[in-house]
């Protein structure tokens, strides 16, 4: 898998009428390197294009991705402006960081300012797609409030699509009983728990779109790819001659057509890996193995 190739191997589905290559990029990485230093402007700007030539039209991004020199959005902006008329942007809102980093979260009231926020720092007149953020899966209650906030922006044409992250099918089920939900955006990976492998095909089942996050990171999380990976992820990998990243990117787009990735990188040779790993097949053997992990 040493030659670069486009996403277009990997296949496409719709978000409502938005057509997106199913590996994407998440923008999460873009601002900061793994040790907090700031990243070179220059570098994931060339990163973000690169992208694209890639075939990548389908950015996973937040105006909460920010560090003290730099903002995700606005580094979007400026790598790829004026956009594409095909390139979807999807963003999140309900959490909120002031500019000393700490966290809050939004009202239902104070999600059309985070809206804004957004469309300003990405120098659009819409989002394409827009997810209510749901702060702890486990012990959140209702969604209604909040969703039916951003449902009144989408029918007053700030917002084209909404989804819905971090959540429970209860959620989920609330949400589309107010307004369409066009994608899932959640934690998962190799070794997420059985609930979750039943969420992602529910989804498939209605038609919505499952978009992992952490697909690569897994326990890491924030942090990072997976310190330890487990001797069956590493074997398959080495059988397979890819990287362990590439592998849980292929396995996760294994899980069904509706699944789309966001890898995030700032670095082009990463970039490259996870475009590429797209084309990898595993065998119905294989992907077994893996989902009983």
């Amino acid at each position: 898998m040493t030659e670069t190739i486009t996403v277009a191997s990997a296949g496409t589905w719709r978000l409502g009428d938005l057509t997106v290559n199913r590996i994407g990029f998440g923008a999460m990485r873009l601002t900061h390197l793994a040790d907090g230093s700031p990243s070179d402007r220059e570098r994931v700007t060339g990163v973000l294009r690169r992208a694209v030539e890639l075939g990548v039209n389908h950015i996973d991004t937040a105006a909460f991705y920010f560090s003290p020199l730099r903002s995700a959005n606005e580094l979007i902006n400026r790598a790829l402006a004026p956009y594409a008329d095909d390139l979807v942007i999807t963003t999140k809102v309900g959490p909120g960081r002031d500019a000393a980093g700490q966290w809050w979260w939004a009202e239902p009231g104070q999600l059309r300012g985070q809206v804004e926020e957004n469309l300003r720092q990405l120098g659009r007149d819409h989002l394409d797609v827009v997810n209510l953020r749901v702060p702890r899966r486990e012990t959140s209650g209702s969604v209604a409030e909040h969703f039916g906030a951003l449902a009144e922006l989408r029918t007053a044409g700030l917002i084209r699509h909404l989804g819905i992250s971090n959540a429970r099918p209860d959620h989920l089920a609330e949400a589309r009983a107010i307004a369409p939900v066009v994608c899932v955006q959640n934690p998962y990976g190799i070794g997420s728990p059985a609930e979750d492998h039943a969420f992602l095909d529910a989804c498939g089942e209605q038609g919505i779109a499952f978009v992992p996050f952490f697909a690569i990171a897994g326990a890491g999380k924030e942090s990072g790819a997976a310190a330890e990976d487990s001797p069956e992820v590493r074997a398959l990998a080495e059988a397979h001659g890819v990287s362990t990243a590439q592998l849980r990117l292929a396995w996760t787009l294994s899980r069904g057509p509706h699944v789309l990735a966001i890898p995030g990188t700032g670095n082009p040779d990463h970039l490259v890996e996870n475009v590429a790993a797209g084309s990898l097949r595993l065998t119905p053997e294989e992907v077994a193995l893996l989902d009983s992990l």
